[in-house]
């Protein structure tokens, strides 16, 4: 699961540390276990001098665990009284979520010439600057021909950094060849959905009344904070009952 912040500056890389909290929770009461791999930090400030979080990538485990979350995938909107604004301005901020199943290399004919990848090692670093260790254990991979960029950080090893790199690079070529293979289907059938930036799934509402609401499924709750706590079964329930006839 990737987590980006996107339009609304420090509510929005604070709505991504809420997202990030709220999969983590969601993950606990479904017994999966979920890692951080990833985890690039914003700018302090606010209330009690928070720490936003600009991108984030969580290795989950668990039976059925793609099946449950894949649907999350799309533009997450929170609307609040922003507690970075002297004012007490309502401010709207985006999320991008991404979830990709890990594909191993033995399901898929994806082939990645050792040439064709950019290695970087660097020091991984936490809020505030201060060092998660000492040495270059942190792994960048860019695959040249597509442009993509992976990172591992969480694992003192630099092997195992670079490993679970990999597992995520295997995983957005494999999307690269379904969006690829979507597009043409579309050509041939006409209205495949694509998991863009502008396809927005789910509004979270704090002010001026609290909600939650999925916009494909129509569910809604007046709970946020419960939601954004990890109870996200009911909203699940519904897109896997929308979408019965997938795969999972």
């Amino acid at each position: 699961m990737e987590i980006f912040s996107g339009a609304g500056g420090q509510d929005a890389q604070d709505f991504s540390t809420m997202l990030l909290r709220m999969y983590e929770r969601y993950c606990q009461t479904k017994g999966f276990q979920a890692n951080i791999l990833h985890q690039s930090f914003g700018d302090s400030g606010g209330p009690e001098g928070r720490i936003g979080t600009k991108s984030a990538t969580l290795e989950i485990k668990g039976n059925y665990a793609y099946g449950f979350l894949k649907k999350e995938t799309g533009v997450h909107r929170l609307v609040r009284i922003s507690p970075f604004s002297a004012q007490k301005l309502r401010h709207t901020s985006f999320v991008l979520v991404n979830v990709l199943p890990e594909i191993e290399k033995r399901e898929v004919e994806i082939k990645i010439k050792p040439e064709d990848l950019k290695i970087d090692t660097f020091r991984a670093s936490g809020p505030g600057g201060q060092y998660v260790n000492k040495t270059e254990s942190a792994v960048r991979i860019t695959h040249i021909p597509t442009s993509i960029a992976v990172s591992s950080q969480t694992e003192r090893l630099q092997g195992k950094n670079k490993e679970n790199a990999m597992k995520i690079l295997y995983a957005k070529l494999y999307q690269l060849k379904e969006e690829k293979r979507e597009k043409e289907l579309k050509e041939i059938k006409g209205d495949a959905v694509s998991a863009s930036w502008g396809n927005q799934i789910r509004s979270y509402v704090l002010h001026p009344y609290k909600m939650v609401k999925d916009l494909r499924t129509q569910y809604e709750t007046s709970d946020p904070e419960a939601v954004l706590d990890g109870k996200l079964d009911e909203f699940i329930e519904a897109e896997i009952k929308l979408n019965k006839n997938d795969k999972v």
